[in-house]
């Protein structure tokens, strides 16, 4: 119930009610009201200005986000070192490993593609770090995509490098008689006279002459195809298939030091000089094969002679005199 108040009236000498005018109850409503909103406003000022009192939970976060801040700005400067290298490794890949083993480069767009498709960070999407986040996610996914790629040549690389020594063991590529054993090479590939009927023609290898029982050697790795007289003019004769294409023969053996089916190193001896089948004298009669196809023996003695030693036997090679079968 509000209080009546009263005043003193001296001219009847009487107490009077005091009557409120409606005018003037609004205005201390109105100066209420305003006077709330200055106080709110002011407080929260005052709020906004004054240092926030953290919990320790809220400190132990905002220790862990700038701590994570710092550890992904790490992280992206170890990509970047990582990058480097990277790349270095693919360009030695395809400038030197893979132009040696005459492999075709791997393009740019290959190795450095990136993720089509559906959006693969949308989970990390929504946060305060959700830029630097994603995009540290990305450059690890596409690194990991370049080491894969990288992996993945090198495995070739390695492939093509075994090939590449397999093959280099396995070409015919040394004198089947050794020098210091031979008495002379009698004839080489070409037109050259024939020791029985005295008529010109082909011959397609190289005769070595050397006394009966002279060690003959492998020329290359490879396995012994046959072993055997069977064949018109070779008599005791010895084919060893290398692979890549390559065949060799060694004709006229006094006898034989492996069997058919035998697997051989280059350097193995694999028979001794003889003089059977349609010889005249005493020596080995060596061909070789590339495809089936006959080639000159005389390329392929780069393993064993030194060039003084090569271009003697080139020239007693290129020789037109008569051959020994």
């Amino acid at each position: 119930m509000s209080k009546v108040k009263y005043y003193y009236d001296s001219e009847t000498l009487s107490y009077k009610k005091i009557e409120r005018k409606k005018g003037h109850r609004f205005g201390i409503v109105l100066l209420s009201i305003f006077g709330s909103f200055l106080a709110g406003f002011l407080l929260l000022v005052v709020y906004l200005n004054i240092p926030q009192i953290e919990t320790p939970k809220e400190k132990a976060l905002k220790r862990e986000l700038q701590n994570m801040q710092l550890q992904y700005g790490l992280l992206n400067k170890k990509m970047n070192q990582v990058q480097n290298v990277l790349g270095n490794i693919e360009d030695r890949d395809n400038n030197i490993y893979r132009l040696y083993f005459e492999a075709n480069p791997i393009p740019d767009e290959t190795r450095k593609a990136g993720f089509g498709g559906i959006n693969r960070y949308k989970d990390l999407e929504g946060f305060d770090n959700s830029k630097l986040i994603i995009e540290t996610t990305k450059r690890m996914d596409v690194l990991t995509k370049q080491l894969v790629v990288q992996s993945k040549s090198l495995d070739e690389i390695a492939e093509l490098a075994k090939e590449k020594e397999d093959l280099l063991a396995a070409i015919p590529a040394i004198q089947p008689v050794k020098n210091e054993d031979l008495t002379r090479i009698a004839s080489g590939y070409g037109w050259r006279t024939d020791p029985f009927t005295k008529v010109r023609k082909f011959h397609f290898g190289m005769d070595f002459t050397a006394p009966r029982g002279t060690p003959v050697y492998a020329s290359g790795d490879g396995q012994v195809i046959r072993a055997d007289n069977r064949s018109t003019g070779y008599g005791n004769h010895i084919r060893i298939d290398h692979g890549y294409g390559y065949t060799s023969l060694y004709a006229h053996l006094y006898k034989y030091n492996v069997r058919r089916g035998q697997k051989v190193k280059r350097g193995d001896i694999i028979g001794f000089v003889g003089s059977t089948g349609r010889s005249e004298a005493p020596h080995l009669h060596y061909e070789i094969f590339k495809d089936d196809e006959h080639i000159n023996p005389i390329n392929f003695y780069y393993g064993n002679l030194s060039p003084e030693e090569f271009d003697e036997v080139l020239k007693k090679a290129q020789q037109e005199n008569q051959s020994l079968d």
